[in-house]
């Protein structure tokens, strides 16, 4: 359940009502214990207190353990995002979003109720040149169809298909699809345009739509709920008829 508390947070800072409420007493103190490790840069301790994977805003990869952290503090908390948390104050800076925990600044740090850092919506410069140099490196591996993207969303795997999701820009995403034992360079047995993201409440389940002849594909995402349920799954319709339900894999 932490794992989807993370993913959760990350797609919720985008379309929740940021006003919260005040923080508790005990909450201010969680945060000032937060605050002070940041000033004193006491990475130790403050890797103690992270509920892993810590995401990154894709392709760069989640930071998934302790040494990680450590390693790749300094490229995610740079010096305007310490500033910005160590000169914020726990009782006006910070906002109690109930089940989700306590957030900074629209949501560029959030802690749950334990004071564990459970996600950083922040880029600094030195992870959006990697950010970058990944992506431009993942369009070469690409086949030249589908190299033109503004960001990569999903990479998932049925059965039978791998299937790539990426952000087109202005609300637009596009689907692509090859057989499963494809590698990315082949051309795609399938491209479809102008799909769209559809959020269900604030829990930050969601699912992207695609239109093709008559055909609907749809990837949808399962972040709050039972436990065991699937977290990805794809599903074809035609004519209102499910045709194809499979579960995904998610592989970036």
């Amino acid at each position: 359940m932490k794992k989807t508390l993370i993913a959760i947070l990350l797609l919720a800072t985008h379309f929740i009502n940021a006003r919260g409420q005040a923080t508790t007493d005990n909450n201010q103190q969680v945060i000032a214990d937060f605050i002070n490790n940041v000033k004193k840069q006491n990475k130790t301790a403050l890797a103690e207190k992270v509920v892993f994977p810590l995401r990154r805003d894709a392709p760069i990869p989640p930071v998934k353990t302790k040494q990680e952290f450590l390693e790749r503090y300094n490229d995610i908390f740079d010096a305007a995002l310490t500033k910005l948390i160590i000169e914020s104050q726990p009782d006006k800076d910070w906002k109690d979003m109930g089940w989700r925990g306590m957030m900074l600044d629209q949501g560029k740090v959030w802690l749950n109720g334990d004071g564990k850092l459970v996600a950083v919506n922040y880029e600094s410069t030195i992870e959006k040149r990697k950010r970058e140099a990944l992506i431009a490196e993942d369009r070469k591996e690409l086949n030249k169809a589908v190299r033109n993207y503004q960001r990569p969303v999903y990479v998932l795997e049925t059965a039978k298909f791998r299937i790539r999701i990426d952000d087109m820009g202005k609300d637009n995403y596009r689907y692509s699809s090859w057989k499963i034992q494809s590698s990315k360079g082949d051309v795609p047995d399938l491209v479809i345009e102008n799909g769209k993201v559809l959020h269900e409440g604030t829990g930050g389940n969601h699912r992207y739509q695609f239109k093709n002849d008559g055909y609907l594909y749809e990837c949808d995402f399962t972040l709050l709920g039972v436990d065991n349920q699937t977290p990805a799954v794809l599903k074809i319709y035609k004519d209102g008829k499910t045709l194809l339900s499979q579960p995904a894999t998610i592989i970036e």
